[in-house]
């Protein structure tokens, strides 16, 4: 079982964490929990814990030597808040090196990388990372599985459904600034009108799910929890219904047969990036 807080959802995400599990009374030793870093010592804090599991270094920074990151997470290891290291949106050749760091000072490597993937991005899990897999071991835990929400097909034909994220006031508000730019009230149409490519393909999808007794929304969970390289698809909820619904997706794993395989590459498989 894993639980994880993303640093991006703000310091609460933590807290509410933390106090979940407190009072759901896991084991500590069942879980395995994850942070990507910023606020170090704070955050174990506000988890209640001594250690994470895994702790993700977000983002490669250009400007600082990777010999200089792959020490500082292995001083992380050594003090024992955290048991591994892995990366998030590495760029390969990055990985490489501090992996060839870590060979020559004797530290340890990224364990695991953290990049987007989806029925519409695919080609770094793909193509770039597989030298990372054999040779590495490298070990993903994958975010937007559903594309923003485009692969739940909630947003077919334009439409713009109550209480999903294309009508967040962050949306409207940008959209106004650049509604002249692509003769739309808010971002979340213009948002929209690019993507309507992929809503095309999305209702070729649909049939497939209905074949298979699943949402559009679960199968597109197990297509990416179906790639042997993936350890963890990271999902994202507002509701327990879609809590429910996500869960739904791991039986639908044993249904994407080959030829089931076949017909959605062959809807969306030259389409992807």
């Amino acid at each position: 079982m894993e639980y994880r807080a993303l640093g991006r959802t703000g310091l609460k995400a933590e807290r509410i964490l933390g106090q979940a599990l407190r009072e759901l009374g896991y084991p500590r030793e069942e879980l395995v929990v994850s942070t990507k870093l910023f606020f170090g010592t704070a955050s174990l804090g506000r988890l209640g814990m001594s250690h994470v599991d895994v702790l993700f270094c977000h983002r490669s920074d250009p400007d600082t030597p990777v010999e200089e990151t792959v020490r500082a997470m292995n001083w992380v290891i050594d003090q024992g808040l955290a048991h591994y290291w892995g990366t998030s949106e590495w760029p390969e050749e990055r990985i490489e090196e501090a992996w060839a760091v870590a060979d020559r000072l004797g530290l340890i490597g990224p364990a695991c990388e953290q990049p987007e993937y989806n029925l519409f991005h695919r080609k770094r899990v793909e193509e770039e990372y597989a030298p990372l897999y054999d040779l590495r071991g490298t070990g993903l835990t994958t975010w937007s599985p559903l594309a923003s929400g485009v692969l739940t097909g909630k947003y077919s034909g334009g439409a713009m459904p109550e209480g999903t994220r294309m009508q967040l006031e962050r949306y409207k508000a940008s959209g106004r600034a650049e509604a002249h730019s692509c003769n739309t009230q808010h971002l979340a149409q213009k948002e929209l009108v690019e993507k309507r490519h992929q809503l095309d393909l999305v209702d070729r999808l649909k049939p497939i799910a209905e074949e298979l007794g699943c949402s559009l929304a679960q199968l597109s969970l197990a297509w990416c929890a179906h790639n042997p390289h993936v350890s963890t698809v990271i999902t994202g909820a507002t509701s327990l219904k879609q809590v429910d619904e996500n869960m739904g997706a791991l039986p639908v794993i044993a249904k994407l047969t080959p030829d089931v395989l076949t017909h959605i590459e062959s809807i969306v498989g030259r389409h992807a990036d």
